[in-house]
């Protein structure tokens, strides 16, 4: 059932270890300088379950609970560096080109199979249709001027956050999309 390990062990090594390892170069830096500021890149989908990718949607979740951890013990050691979680919906990338660049022992090198083919022309399509970088661009630098943790790009994704707490504090089921 679901992807194969090796997609968890890239997925995971990318979104989620490629963080923790950012954080741990050069957050010691910052507070040792006691100053700067931090913005570790999750995804909308770091803040909702998304059905089918399962490996993506976690390694999300860790960045925000990595960041919001760091976000806490920061202030716990009232150091004035800063730390953000940017939690994008779809933003105009080449991200559905990414297993172009995956390494063979994690099935990259390999023609997509037709269902991946089809997942990658889906994803292409809801990507066009998403933010142009340079706008999330700004979001992050009024987020980091503002010293604010939380960046969302869409309104969308205000409305899902309130919607799922309110499923979380009712004890509903989660909902498909939600």
């Amino acid at each position: 059932m679901g992807p194969p390990l090796t997609e968890w062990e890239w997925v995971l090594g990318v979104n989620f270890y490629g963080v923790l390892h950012g954080m741990r170069s050069f957050l010691p830096m910052m507070v040792e300088a006691g100053e700067g500021h931090m913005v570790n890149t999750a995804s909308f989908a770091g803040l909702r379950p998304t059905p089918t990718l399962a490996p993506y949607a976690a390694s999300k979740h860790a960045v925000v609970a990595l960041t919001e951890t760091a976000f806490h013990e920061l202030r716990a050691m009232q150091s004035p560096v800063g730390i953000s979680v940017l939690c994008p919906a779809p933003v105009a990338t080449n991200i559905a080109d990414s297993y172009r660049n995956r390494p063979e022992r994690f099935g990259g090198g390999a023609v997509p199979d037709a269902e991946q083919q089809e997942f990658v022309d889906f994803l292409r399509a809801v990507l066009a249709q998403g933010l142009p970088p340079e706008e999330v661009a700004g979001f992050v630098l009024d987020a980091i001027v503002e010293n604010r943790f939380w960046i969302l790009t869409h309104d969308e994704t205000r409305r899902v956050v309130i919607e799922r707490a309110a499923i979380i504090s009712e004890g509903r089921d989660p909902v498909p999309g939600m």
